[in-house]
């Protein structure tokens, strides 16, 4: 067991460091409908295969068309994620989480 500490130690630095790098890329399409599709899916407290069968059709449907059974695009749900999540924020603390969160 302690032969296996620090290579635990190492993947965990490696992996960290990955991560950190990864987040001064900016987001790609696929990433972003993957960070819509889930914030619709958390709206909707969609869990198991009925949150599967969602995911699937969310994140293989074109930009334009509809996320939603409600007939809203996956910007407009993104809205609605967003409006409810900035609850109890007022002016420019709104302002820019409502920013920060529609850009994914």
């Amino acid at each position: 067991m302690k032969q296996l500490f620090p290579l635990i130690a190492a993947l965990g630095m490696a992996f960290s460091l990955g991560v950190a790098h990864a987040e001064d890329k900016p987001k790609t399409a696929q990433q972003t409908k993957m960070t819509t599709c889930n914030a619709d899916a958390k709206t909707k407290a969609l869990k198991g295969d009925e949150r599967k069968a969602f995911m699937k059709t969310c994140l293989s449907a074109k930009a334009e068309a509809p996320a939603a059974d409600d007939g809203k695009t996956a910007q407009q749900s993104k809205m609605v994620t967003c409006n409810k999540d900035a609850t109890g924020k007022k002016g420019d603390e709104r302002k820019k989480f409502m920013s920060e969160c529609l850009k994914g």
